[in-house]
């Protein structure tokens, strides 16, 4: 089992791009999503590049997100929408499915596993 000091060193960002494909294309299909897929336009490809860019300097990449857009707070932008366990909850579905699309190895999804949730449970903003 290889072992890495940052998720970006597992994935780098072709395969981070493809996590976020994977996790938009998945999020768009699978009726479990269908709360957290209401809360986004008809055109996904906007939102996979930004959480492509968020998650390639999360994971200990470039910071693509914060020098294109400045701020790297997540929560702004969810503000208008409300977010409760179910949403976070199918928001860690489709990012578990997403991991197994690109066949994440045993390490880097232990790796990610407490600071997804993390991140998932600090956009909540509602019981």
């Amino acid at each position: 089992m290889a072992t890495y000091n940052t998720p970006y060193e597992a994935l780098g960002e072709d395969r981070i791009r493809q996590l976020t494909s994977a996790f938009y294309d998945i999020m768009d299909s699978l009726p479990e999503a269908a709360g957290i897929r209401a809360m986004h336009g008809k055109d996904l490809a906007p939102m996979k590049e930004r959480l492509a860019e968020y998650l390639t300097g999360w994971m200990g990449g470039p910071q693509i997100y914060a020098e294109k857009y400045g701020s790297v707070c997540m929560t702004s932008p969810h503000a208008g929408f409300s977010i409760g366990p179910a949403e976070r909850d199918q928001w860690l579905l489709c990012m578990e499915r997403a991991l197994d699309a690109i066949d994440a190895d045993p390490e880097l999804r232990e790796m990610l596993k407490e600071p997804m949730f993390a991140i998932a449970e600090m956009i909540r903003n509602t019981d």
